[in-house]
């Protein structure tokens, strides 16, 4: 038996990690923006896991109506999806998810208050597992809120930016959904106080 010839060893090397190499890592020039979808096949066709085992979600198995948007934040593939109400705008971004079963709130809510550049004041049950924390965080790239602050109807539940980068895709909240910066910063000039969202 022979084998393959360096160069062409490498080559195929090559081909299959660009094949592997998740689509939200892509250059933009290759795809669409974060999940931006301009034609969805229908759900048969659909394939119910992405190669960064993204669950594939239908606002229709959530809510009743878009009205004012709806949001699932999916704890188990760790990504939010987002809708608009007139259904041109659907964004699926990668995110954090909470440490724990206790930590986690699942149901649902909406958006309350919306906060650019927020303070970040540790809840009290923080506090009380870490009492090294700071009593506030001004804004700032040190602020575990980032830049952007999204907060839910349940007290001390947001949708927010990070402060490291490395908790996306992992579970590493005390019960809060974490975005890429500049993921946040999108989703915050599109959502409304009111709109509806769903932890799963």
């Amino acid at each position: 038996m022979t084998r393959p010839h360096p160069a062409r060893r490498t080559f195929l090397i090559g081909g299959l990690a660009a094949l592997a190499t998740p689509a939200l890592m892509r250059p933009a020039s290759a795809q669409q923006f974060v999940g931006e979808i301009e034609e969805t096949p229908p759900a048969t066709e659909r394939a119910r896991h992405n190669v960064m085992s993204f669950r594939a979600v239908d606002w229709r198995d959530h809510f009743t109506n878009l009205r004012l948007g709806a949001i699932v934040c999916d704890t188990q593939s760790r990504a939010l999806h987002y809708w608009s109400e007139d259904e041109s705008v659907y964004r699926l971004y990668p995110s954090s998810a909470p440490m724990t079963e206790d930590f986690t709130r699942r149901g649902y809510t909406t958006i309350t208050l919306k906060r650019r550049n927020p303070v970040w004041i540790p809840t009290p049950g923080m506090r009380e597992r870490q009492p090294y924390l700071p009593e506030r965080v001004e804004a700032g790239p040190d602020n575990p809120l980032g830049t952007r602050a999204l907060n839910l109807g349940w007290q001390y539940y947001r949708i927010h930016g990070i402060d490291d980068v490395r908790k996306i895709g992992r579970r590493a909240s005390n019960g809060c959904i974490g975005l890429f910066n500049h993921h946040v910063e999108e989703l915050f000039e599109m959502v409304h106080v009111g709109t509806q969202v769903r932890v799963i």
